[in-house]
């Protein structure tokens, strides 16, 4: 494996996968199959027509958002409503979706039927969250239903293509060493996040206060936001990556995943810091 500085399309730049909101994410170069370079066993380069191309990934990834939503609505109508339902099918939607998440991330898989079962699991944590941080915001504030996740949702599409043109016009480069921070950052996020967890199970409440409405949790959201806008750029290098090293049509699921996972993680971060914010200066 090489470090330092490597070019765009050239060789793997990371060491080990990036962790996503506790799941791990695909890594071009880390069991693709690499085109020019045959292996014992391995498959043989793809034609040109066999070769995976950005319209490959933008309609698998639209494929996989759109059984996000398809369970996230009906998720939240049920969580909104006060729904036991909701808040039930919300857990089911993280426990099963961080199993399979990382058994997806850790195989390799590129099985269409285990990406969109996961994308449907992570339709109903979004929904369930959705529905819950409103409630919330409705009881306290009167805020009309549906305003905090339309924010959210508008949040998330200016995030994403603020952070796509960021990365297109490379006014940040996605070097080894971005990667290695940002990966550092977030396992560390990630760990502090469970220690709270943890102790939200012992001492009641919110735990350490990390993920409440106040400005200790302001700040980890803050934090949260800023980091999966920039593994969002991770997962952009990865399919220019995989584009220029040929990789077959299939792979272009895997990338489908990994973006998934990210746009996930930023709209329930941005929804999160949305409901902290209006928690905090509502009249």
């Amino acid at each position: 494996m090489r470090s330092g500085k490597a070019g765009y399309g050239q060789a793997p730049y990371g060491q080990g996968a990036p962790y996503q909101a506790g799941h791990p994410s695909p890594q071009p170069g880390y069991g693709y199959p690499q085109p020019g370079s045959p292996q014992p066993g391995a498959p043989q380069a793809p034609s040109a027509g066999e070769r995976m191309t950005i319209d490959d990934v933008v309609v698998r990834t639209a494929m996989s958002l759109g059984v996000v939503v398809l369970t996230a609505a009906p998720t939240y109508f049920l969580a909104v409503s006060g729904s036991a339902l909701g808040m039930g099918l919300a857990l089911i939607g993280a426990l099963g979706g961080l199993v399979l998440g990382l058994v997806i991330a850790f195989k390799q898989s590129t099985n269409p039927a285990l990406i969109l079962t996961y994308a449907a699991l992570q339709g109903l944590l979004v929904g369930g969250l959705s529905g819950i941080f409103e409630m919330s915001l409705m009881s306290q504030n009167g805020m009309p239903m549906g305003e905090l996740v339309t924010q959210a949702v508008v949040g998330t599409l200016f995030a994403a293509g603020s952070v796509l043109a960021v990365y297109k016009l490379r006014i940040i480069r996605v070097t080894n060493t971005f990667v290695k921070v940002v990966t550092a950052a977030t396992m560390g996020l990630v760990l502090l996040l469970m220690v709270n967890f943890v102790a939200a199970m012992f001492m009641g409440g919110g735990g350490l206060g990390l993920r409440e409405p106040s400005w200790l949790g302001l700040g980890i959201s803050l934090l949260a936001v800023t980091l999966a806008a920039a593994m969002l750029m991770i997962e952009f290098r990865q399919v220019e990556d995989a584009l220029n090293m040929g990789l077959p049509r299939k792979y272009s699921w895997q990338l489908a995943f990994g973006l998934t996972v990210t746009l996930v993680w930023l709209y329930i971060e941005i929804l999160r810091l949305l409901w902290i914010l209006k928690s905090l200066f509502s009249e």
